[in-house]
């Protein structure tokens, strides 16, 4: 059985470059274009694509493994590039199951295309259930957008954005609409992405005037609310295993970098590395302990995702746990990391301080904590009483 080895799509020189890059990006607000450039030239946008279609024919297990990579280096860069490999990971789901429907964005991935996720609307806590964005059936089979979607990474640069939006006008109705648009006058990008971390990713607000989606990119058309349908299965899956993957990197380079200080620093009491004292020692072997956790859990339900495993009702909350458990236990190890270094990790030029600015945005996905906590009570206990 041969060994996957993460440096063959992430070589060692590009990772440097990459994190050598990152704190720029960070304070000057930019999107790390150079990254996805260098990227793109790797192959890395078409990891999940089927070798039969020009991409590295990798599962969602291994990309899961390059996202922790490249998380350790630019956070920023690895949350952008997830959401273009939500979208790859979901065709992927399809293709697996002899699910027709995102051939186009195997193709296009293997192309170069670059994939956004338009998932996100303020204040929709239904998210995958439900949309304020109003699809508009057209005569040839599309659909018009009209709406405002948030945190739409990769903003600057995507050509394609991955969409739903609610149709309510059909016999049907209500449906909620998946489909592809490509950016035309009718898609305004703002310039409001301003925050305390995850710069690069340039989430930026969408807003949708009519925006067409061609007969061709509608991939769904479903009813709203908890539906079985492999595009709410695929997105969750892909969605919530990719998200811990990028947290749990952050947890990776915090614990090393913590490691590398008390190895350098020394006590003026004693005379030892700081490696050598106690409390120390403890600080780091609570982080170990949390942090080696989650790589297992990671790869296990990834697997399960390739092996097209049926973990039926438990699929949602295992889903929404692991994302769950990644972000809370990268915040933990990031602060125990701020404490192992001392004051200079409080300074804005330290890499620690990014991470732990970075780290935030962890709660702010899909599942938060409260929807995290709701799926796992009710796959427990059941569902409310009515």
């Amino acid at each position: 059985m041969s060994t996957f080895d993460p440096t063959a799509f992430l070589p060692d020189g590009l990772l440097e470059r990459i994190r050598e890059r990152a704190p720029k990006h960070d304070r000057e607000n930019t999107f790390p274009q150079q990254d996805l450039d260098e990227l793109r030239d790797a192959g890395y946008l078409s990891i999940l694509v089927p070798t039969s279609r020009g991409g590295a024919g990798l599962g969602l297990a291994e990309a899961a493994i390059l996202q922790q990579r490249l998380a350790t280096a630019a956070p920023a860069t690895a949350l952008a590039i997830n959401m273009h490999l939500v979208w790859t990971g979901v065709a992927k789901v399809f293709s697996d199951r002899g699910v027709p429907g995102l051939e186009f964005v195997q193709d296009g991935a293997a192309e170069g295309e670059v994939f956004a996720f338009g998932i996100s609307e303020g204040g929709n806590d239904l998210v995958l259930f439900g949309s304020d964005t109003d699809a508009a059936p057209l005569p040839d089979g599309g659909y018009a957008f009209t709406g405002t979607k948030i945190f739409t990474s990769l903003a600057p640069v995507w050509t394609k954005l991955g969409l739903h939006g609610l149709d309510t006008t059909g016999e049907d109705a209500p449906k909620l609409v998946f489909a592809f648009i490509e950016r035309t006058d009718e898609v305004v990008t703002g310039d409001d992405w301003d925050t305390l971390g995850m710069r690069g990713t340039q989430s930026r607000t969408t807003r949708l005037n009519g925006a067409v989606a061609r007969p061709e990119h509608v991939v769904r058309r479903i009813d709203p609310g908890p539906n079985p349908d492999p595009i709410v299965f695929g997105i969750f899956a892909v969605f919530e295993i990719l998200l811990a993957s990028v947290y749990t990197g952050i947890a990776r380079r915090a614990l090393e970098l913590a490691v590398e200080t008390a190895q350098k620093r020394r006590s003026k009491k004693t005379g030892a590395t700081y490696s050598q004292d106690p409390d120390i020692r403890w600080r780091i072997a609570e982080m170990g302990l949390a942090y080696d956790a989650l790589p297992p859990q990671i790869a296990a339900l990834a697997r399960d995702v390739d092996g097209l495993v049926d973990n039926g009702a438990r699929w949602f909350p295992q889903l929404a746990g692991v994302k769950h458990r990644a972000v809370m236990m990268a915040k933990k190890v990031v602060d125990e990391a701020m404490l192992v270094a001392g004051g200079g990790s409080y300074f804005t030029s330290n890499e620690l301080s990014r991470l732990y600015r970075d780290v935030l945005a962890g709660a702010f996905h899909p599942s938060d904590p409260e929807s995290a906590h709701a799926t796992v009570a009710t796959g427990w206990l059941g569902p409310l009483e009515q």
